[in-house]
């Protein structure tokens, strides 16, 4: 098969279909992109989500924290640990304590300016309240 007879890649079905939530934030903090693996794991749905703040899904206790963190990487054009994934809090729509596995970048565009924050997250939940569980002897 010749590549030019290939379509181009499909990113808007990539974006919804991809099976781990994926969250796009821009340089203000307003959700621009909301998957159904976001719907999912935070129960909110994008018509709800799109064009609101992404403290709709940050416990308060963490939101000074994380919008520090979040100016420092708009700021510096890139996540202090890009690579790592990170175990946070997050909110459920009906009010469920979660606990969420979370991946970050700082998305540019094509001239290198910084567009925005994309998060990629699965639920950790269980995991989490079993390792908490273990450690406590129960």
């Amino acid at each position: 098969m010749s590549t030019d007879t290939l379509a181009p890649p499909p990113w808007e079905r990539i974006v919804a279909d991809v099976a781990d939530a994926l969250i796009f934030i821009d340089r203000a903090g307003v959700i621009r992109a909301w998957n159904a693996g976001a719907e999912a794991l935070f129960g909110f749905a994008a018509v709800q989500t799109l064009g609101q703040s992404v403290d709709m899904i940050i416990p308060p206790h963490l939101r000074e924290a994380h919008w520090r963190g979040f100016e420092r990487a708009m700021q510096r054009g890139a996540c202090s640990r890009p690579a790592e994934v990170r175990t946070t809090r997050g909110l459920h729509q009906d009010g469920r304590r979660l606990y969420v596995d979370m991946s970050f970048s700082v998305v540019k565009d094509a001239a290198g300016q910084v567009l925005g924050s994309a998060a990629m997250a699965r639920d950790a939940t269980a995991r989490y309240l079993a390792e908490q569980a273990m450690r406590a002897g129960g």
